[in-house]
């Protein structure tokens, strides 16, 4: 296992990082910790979090996620490892989370803060991230920007404001973003510079062999800001590992959940998805460890946020960090992206 230094802060965190959002949900408080065990053994020493976890969001499961991190945790050497967790933005659909008012101004924020340090049983949040923005962005699949649709959103600097409050009190050591776009990643990190307020160290966005947007815009961004990438679904919600190639099996995330589908019906999935998994066979390796040792080795990812619902899953996941993508590798992806470019955006 790699360490990699999380933007301008100290935290060297693990290139590969346990994603927690099916704890509480498709898996149970031993299967989250049978996990978290066997990532630790693995030299994983950075788990990610969210306050509305587990998916899909439900008043009756949310916070369960953090609650299992956190009997597991109490029992851990706090020190050693690096714990990250998101606060919720405005949206109309997850009114239990703090009534009907979201936005991440004072009052919203200090509550998710002590509610997550609450439920993961830590004094403090190593890691604490904007899960999306309080504004309008297009997000979750939809990239077309309407400005019709802003609304009157909790200024920037008021945000960092509120963070820096928390930073001082000790309840949180580094701030990061999440769904985020270039815009973003500038206005932070300039009001931060400007007000002497806490920088953003990681923006946590989706990549992978079928999603690689942040190849443009916002890794010019990542680079001049220092602001590194945290690649969610670097599995592209299982697709990129084949098992949905023929059929939805019934109990894949899909089969279980299908509204999460929404992103992949992109008829040019498939025909990629297909075509990655003729490229893994080409070099005798799994479609899931290719298409995770590809995010893996781009530049402005310092780590790979991996989830799974078996040990199974979780060990090829693992197995990913035995694979380096040579030049040759390289050229194939690259040949399949330039064909078929970003189905699943």
């Amino acid at each position: 296992m790699k360490y990699n230094q999380l933007g301008s802060s100290n935290l060297q965190v693990s290139e590969i990082c346990l994603g927690t959002m099916t704890f509480g949900e498709q898996n149970t408080v031993e299967d989250a910790h049978q996990q978290l065990d066997l990532a630790v053994d693995a030299g994983i020493n950075f788990i990610d979090a969210a306050e509305m976890y587990p998916v899909p969001a439900k008043a009756e499961t949310q916070g369960r996620t953090e609650t299992y991190i956190g009997k597991w945790l109490s029992r851990q050497q706090r020190a050693s490892l690096i714990v990250a967790t998101k606060v919720s933005g405005p949206t109309a659909r997850l009114p239990w989370i703090r009534g009907k008012d979201r936005r991440l101004d004072r009052r919203n924020i200090e509550q998710a803060v002590n509610d997550s340090l609450q439920r993961l049983q830590t004094d403090y949040i190593d890691l604490y991230q904007i899960h999306w923005p309080d504004r309008y962005v297009p997000k979750f699949g939809r990239v077309e920007f309407d400005p019709r649709q802003d609304w009157e959103s909790v200024p920037i600097a008021e945000q960092l404001e509120v963070l820096a409050d928390l930073v001082k009190a000790g309840k949180i050591r580094y701030i990061g973003l999440s769904n985020e776009t270039p815009w973003g990643i500038c206005q932070f990190s300039h009001l931060a510079d400007r007000l002497n307020l806490p920088k953003i160290v990681s923006i946590q966005n989706a990549y992978s062999l079928v999603n690689r947007v942040f190849d443009g815009a916002l890794a010019e961004a990542s680079y001049h800001e220092n602001v590194p990438l945290l690649a969610y679904s670097p599995l592209a919600f299982g697709h990129l590992t084949g098992k949905y190639l023929q059929q939805t099996p019934a109990n894949s995330r899909i089969g279980k959940f299908p509204e999460f589908g929404g992103r992949y019906q992109n008829p040019n999935l498939q025909k990629a998805v297909a075509e990655y998994v003729e490229l893994a066979k080409k070099y005798n390796v799994s479609p899931a460890v290719l298409a995770l040792a590809f995010v893996r080795s781009r530049w402005f990812v310092a780590s790979t946020i991996i989830g799974a619902t078996t040990l199974e899953q979780l060990r090829e996941n693992l197995s990913s960090l035995d694979v380096e993508i040579t030049p040759e590798m390289l050229e194939d992806i690259n040949d399949v992206h330039n064909r078929l470019p970003n189905p699943a955006p």
